[in-house]
């Protein structure tokens, strides 16, 4: 054999052990299930990419309430690798199904602890938390003479009849979190009773959290029960929109992230998954959120409420996981009528 073919020969074999070591092929795809805002996933696969630009991402995107249900559908048979960006809640009903896989990545132990999995290894960790929020368009409230609101009770009031829209929980995280926090806030009956008076008000439900604030800023609706962040975005592009935090408190949820049980690409999973957890995927999230896991990270994004970090529930998250399906099958039964078309 020439010297040549031999050298060759050689490297190539350096580079499959140094393959084997690390445990990933190379040009690995992995299936990653998310409810990340869509104009985002770009940005999040390309700073991933930096790090590892031999492991791509497979994007299977829908809101947190149908990745949720296609997560649960698929148990006997999962197909995604990784989830990365879910409510803590659904993946915490996800570990409590025994589909998820204990991992702790590297730098996990540098992350707020409210951001974690209490046990050891984790099951998921945090990456940012989304806020509830009312986005009120300005020139509208003023067109149909309706005050701000300043409470969610408010919006109970018959001046706003016909005026509100917001999230179907069982398709949206941010309705969901919404549904949650009131029954916290106002106990099961007071809640729900909430919930029927707000009913009366409400124009349509959307299948979108983020639906609502960006109705509202074009004008459909005067009025968008939605989170902060897109609130910020919406009115940062110029629409009349101003960002309301209701007085009671507002609810709130973690996005996370999880490997699935099942997935025959553990090793490139796990450098995803440590990927999220770092100092530089932290202060990605915080160019859209402005709070997130890793301390000292989070600097004040534009528009964005000052009053968010006070305002959040003491929310029990174990609570609102093992009660997710009872709250969404009586949620469903009461208000669906109103919920736009999927």
């Amino acid at each position: 054999m020439k010297l040549t073919n031999k050298l060759t020969l050689m490297a190539g074999i350096a580079v499959a052990f140094s393959l084997l070591a690390t445990g990933v092929t190379k040009a690995e795809t992995l299936k990653v299930y998310t409810a990340i805002e869509a104009d985002d996933l770009k940005k999040y696969a390309a700073e991933f990419n930096k790090v590892e630009p031999d492991i791509k991402i497979k994007w299977v995107r829908d809101s947190t309430g149908i990745v949720t249900a296609k997560l649960l559908a698929e148990k006997n048979n999962p197909q995604a690798d990784v989830v990365w960006g879910l409510a803590s809640t659904s993946l915490m009903l996800m570990k409590n199904e025994g589909m998820t896989i204990p991992y702790m990545p590297k730098g996990g132990d540098k992350l707020d602890k409210k951001f974690i999995d209490s046990v050891n290894p984790p099951h998921w960790t945090g990456m940012d938390a989304w806020v509830a929020c009312i986005c009120v368009n300005t020139v509208e409230a003023s067109k149909n003479n309706l005050p701000m609101p300043k409470s969610w009770k408010d919006l109970t009031k018959p001046v706003y009849r016909g005026h509100v829209v917001m999230p179907n929980p069982n398709s949206s995280g941010t309705g969901f979190l919404d549904v949650a926090s009131w029954l916290q806030l106002f106990g099961e009956g007071g809640g729900w009773q909430f919930m029927d008076d707000l009913h009366k008000n409400i124009a349509w439900y959307t299948h979108s959290g983020s639906k609502p604030c960006r109705q509202a800023g074009s004008g459909e609706t005067p009025i968008g029960v939605s989170f902060a962040y897109r609130g910020a975005k919406v009115k940062n592009k110029g629409a009349p929109v101003e960002i309301i935090i209701p007085s009671e408190g507002i609810g709130w949820d973690m996005e996370a992230t999880a490997i699935m049980k099942g997935t025959k690409k553990l090793a490139a999973a796990k450098k995803l998954v440590d990927f999220t957890v770092s100092k530089d995927a932290n202060i990605m999230y915080n160019g859209v959120y402005a709070v997130v896991a890793y301390p000292g990270v989070a600097k004040s994004v534009k528009n964005y409420p000052s009053n968010v970090s006070t305002a959040m529930i003491d929310n029990d998250f174990e609570w609102v996981a093992s009660n997710r399906m009872r709250i969404l099958k009586e949620w469903q039964s009461r208000y669906d009528s109103k919920s736009l078309k999927k």
